[in-house]
């Protein structure tokens, strides 16, 4: 076996690997999560509003 082969050999192995992780723990809708009834989901809050960004006063100078 060449070098070559066996890079892409492991290079395969590796790339398995990252993919399984990637299937195991990535947001991939409710696949292999427990379902939730519509009922059991809080509904989304609020968010309380920003107060306004502060910054230098500009007023108008007469001449």
């Amino acid at each position: 076996m060449t070098s070559q082969s066996v890079a892409g050999f492991l290079g395969g192995i590796i790339a398995l690997a990252v993919l399984a992780a990637a299937v195991v723990y990535g947001p991939i809708g409710q696949f292999g999560k427990p379902v939730q009834p519509a009922a059991v989901q809080q509904p989304a809050q609020a968010a309380p509003a920003a107060p306004a960004p502060r910054g230098p006063v500009i007023k108008e100078v007469p001449n």
